[in-house]
């Protein structure tokens, strides 16, 4: 999931560490995006779970925006 938030671009898995459920149907809050499923929400600069039902972060990818392109280096980890 790719997001422009306060004028930085995040990327995220798009995969909820609760129950697999994709976080890009999910809504975002500032710098929260809310699983769509049971509500988890993550901190899509760190990854970090800040609600349960989710306790694991979600993997951070990096990102880098070069004479206005977007680009993501994937984070195999």
């Amino acid at each position: 999931v790719l997001v422009h938030v306060e004028g930085e671009f995040y990327c995220i898995d798009d995969v909820c560490t609760h129950d697999s459920g994709p976080l890009s149907d999910g809504e975002l809050q500032g710098c929260q995006l809310i699983c769509p499923r049971h509500g988890a929400k993550f901190d899509v600069r760190t990854g970090q779970a800040l609600t349960f039902p989710a306790i694991r972060a979600t993997t951070v990818h990096e990102v880098k925006v070069d004479d206005g392109n977007v680009y993501v280096k994937i984070n195999d980890e």
